[in-house]
C-alpha cells in the first residue's frame, strides 16, 4: 500500500508527483561506476519504492554507466502508468570511471537512444540537461546550443518534456525562450543555500526544483542544531534536513537516494515530520550561518 505520509504533490511535466522521490544513482557501484555489489538488493530497493508509492525516480544513463537504468528496467517494467521517469544527458564515463562531458548535439542524442535502449521505452518522458559547469556548481555560458539540440528531439518525439541541471538563473532564461522548462536540479540542502532566490523565483512560475545532494552528498550534512533538532523529535538528523526541505518551498521535490530498503523507509518518514516556526527558524539560522563562515 503506499505510504500515506508521501502524497503530498507538485506538478512535473504536467502530471502531479509526489514531494518525495526517489534518486538512482547510488544503485550504482562505488563512485557511481560498475554493478552494484548485490544487484538483489538494488531490485528491491526500487521495488520497495514504488510499492510505498513514489512516483518520481531520477537516474541517467550515465550512472554505472547503464546499470541503474537497466536495473529500473528490470525492477519496474512495465512501468505503473503514474510514475515520471527523469533521466539526464551531458556527461559520459571513462574507462576509469572519470566523467566526461557530453555537451555536442550528437553526443546527446545518443544519450537520448541510450536512455531509451535501457529503459525500454519509446519517448522518455524528462531529460534534464546536466552542466558540468564545476562540478557540483554552475558556471555562467551560453546553452543555446545543446537546448536547441534536446528541442529538435523533442520535436521529434524522443522527449517529452526538458529540464536543467547544474544551471544558472541567465541560463535557465535562455533556455526557456528556445523550449518550455519543466524543472530545475541544482545543488541545494540546509547549509547550502546558493539558490534560496532561484527556487522563490520558480516557484511563482510553477516550476519543479529538485535538489541534488539534499543530504549533503559524498560529505553529509553535520550540524549540532540539527543533532539536538532530531533527538527533540525522535528523529534522525537527515529526516530533519528532508523535512526542512519539504517546508522550504512547494515547488522542491526531493530524490534521496539510497541502496538499501531500510534507509529508503527512513527517507520517505521524513515526510511526515511537521517542524514548528520555532525550529524552521533555528535550522534557518544554521543555513545563514553556513553562508557567513
Amino acid at each position: 500500500m503506499p505510504n500515506p505520509n508521501i502524497t503530498q504533490t507538485f506538478p512535473l511535466a504536467g502530471r502531479p508527483v509526489r514531494r518525495m522521490g526517489y534518486g538512482a544513482m547510488q544503485l550504482a557501484g562505488p563512485g557511481v561506476f560498475g554493478p552494484p555489489k548485490d544487484r538483489n538488493a538494488a531490485l528491491a530497493v526500487l521495488r520497495e519504492a514504488v510499492s510505498q508509492g513514489v512516483n518520481h525516480i531520477d537516474t541517467s544513463d550515465f550512472y554505472g554507466p547503464h546499470i541503474t537504468n537497466q536495473l529500473i528496467r528490470e525492477a519496474l517494467h512495465p512501468y505503473p502508468a503514474d510514475l515520471v521517469l527523469v533521466t539526464k544527458l551531458g556527461a559520459v564515463r571513462g574507462s576509469d570511471g572519470a566523467w566526461l562531458p557530453a555537451q555536442a548535439p550528437e553526443d546527446l542524442e545518443r544519450g537520448v537512444h541510450d536512455n531509451l535502449r535501457n529503459l525500454g521505452l519509446d519517448a522518455l518522458e524528462v531529460v534534464n540537461l546536466r552542466l558540468m559547469g564545476d562540478v557540483h556548481a554552475p558556471r555562467e555560458g551560453s546553452i543555446e546550443k545543446q537546448v536547441t539540440a534536446l528541442a529538435e528531439l523533442q520535436q521529434r518525439g524522443l522527449i517529452r518534456h526538458i529540464g536543467l541541471s547544474n544551471a544558472t538563473s541567465a541560463q535557465i532564461a535562455e533556455a526557456q525562450r528556445i523550449t518550455k522548462i519543466v524543472c530545475v536540479q541544482n545543488h541545494y540542502n540546509l547549509v547550502h543555500r546558493a539558490d534560496d532566490s532561484l527556487i522563490d523565483d520558480l516557484a511563482a512560475k510553477g516550476i519543479a526544483y529538485v535538489p541534488f545532494f539534499p543530504l549533503g552528498g559524498f560529505t553529509p550534512i553535520q550540524s549540532s542544531t540539527l543533532t539536538d533538532i532530531a533527538q527533540t523529535l525522535g528523529a534522525t538528523p537527515m529526516q530533519v534536513a528532508l523535512a526542512w526541505l519539504l517546508q522550504r518551498a512547494p515547488n522542491i521535490l526531493l530524490i534521496p537516494g539510497t541502496s538499501s530498503v531500510e534507509h529508503l523507509r527512513e527517507n520517505l518518514a521524513a515526510a511526515r515530520l511537521e517542524l514548528s516556526g520555532e525550529i524552521l527558524a533555528r535550522l534557518d539560522a544554521v543555513g545563514r550561518a553556513d553562508a557567513q563562515a
